[in-house]
């Protein structure tokens, strides 16, 4: 591999605010050229997220009932509309420096390879892209939702979210991504057995290496609270 990179992989549920402002943070680093790219996979407590093209069409639930059923609700400063993550749901934000180049699309086109190789490694063939929207997809059901945005025309923030265990019933409260005619599913309904976080972590870690090149070195609590050593490569 050509390049090296960090991975911080918090263990547990981290707040998403937490996260975001992490997230953030990161990406100041990046541009200063203080750090390398960096990948961040983690889970999120249940929360809903209105990115800038968010519709309020969009909110099945008020925001009164997401957070009565449990749910935070956040504005956030990525494209695309609302969404959910929550347990069972692995997501991962990638800190990438796109260069002077800034090709966005090549960029999502590379975390769905990521996602689409992982899940054909977890034994969750089939799933492929959407010729109209981003993400992953298991025919007309979306299986991992893509929202980025890129800070400075150059070094991207927030990510994919893949549904492994997530409870889809959370999806009730939204319109996933303002596409009214799609549906959500799960690596586990699709496959028809349990496919946990926990396994696919390592998977889409090492799926990220390959795609991007970069050799992934964990990076632990000094980078965001709670964050553990991962073997990228599980027996």
């Amino acid at each position: 591999m050509t390049g090296y990179g960090w991975l911080i992989r918090p263990l547990g549920l981290v707040p998403y605010g937490e996260a975001y402002t992490a997230m953030h943070a990161l990406v100041e680093r990046r541009l200063s050229g203080e750090i390398p790219d960096t990948l961040i996979l983690l889970q999120h407590p249940p929360v809903y997220t209105a990115g800038r093209r968010w519709d309020p069409a969009h909110l099945v639930w008020a925001e009164d009932a997401m957070r009565a059923a449990g749910a935070e609700f956040h504005m956030v400063d990525r494209g695309g509309s609302v969404t959910f993550h929550g347990p069972g749901q692995l997501v991962g934000y990638p800190i990438v420096d796109l260069g002077p180049g800034r090709d966005v699309v090549s960029y999502v086109r590379k975390l769905e390879e990521v996602i689409i190789r992982a899940g054909a490694d977890a034994g969750v063939p089939g799933l492929g892209r959407n010729p109209v929207n981003s993400g992953v997809w298991a025919g007309e059901l979306k299986v991992c939702a893509i929202g980025v945005r890129v800070s400075r025309a150059r070094v991207t923030l927030h990510g994919f979210a893949l549904n492994c265990t997530t409870d889809l019933s959370w999806f009730d409260g939204i319109v996933p991504c303002g596409l009214m005619d799609h549906g959500v599913t799960s690596l586990s309904d699709q496959a028809g057995r349990v496919i946990t976080v926990e396994a696919m972590a390592p998977t889409v870690a090492a799926q990220f290496e390959e795609v991007f090149d970069r050799k992934l070195t964990p990076a632990g609590t000094e980078i965001l609270p709670g964050a553990a050593p991962l073997s990228l490569h599980p027996a």
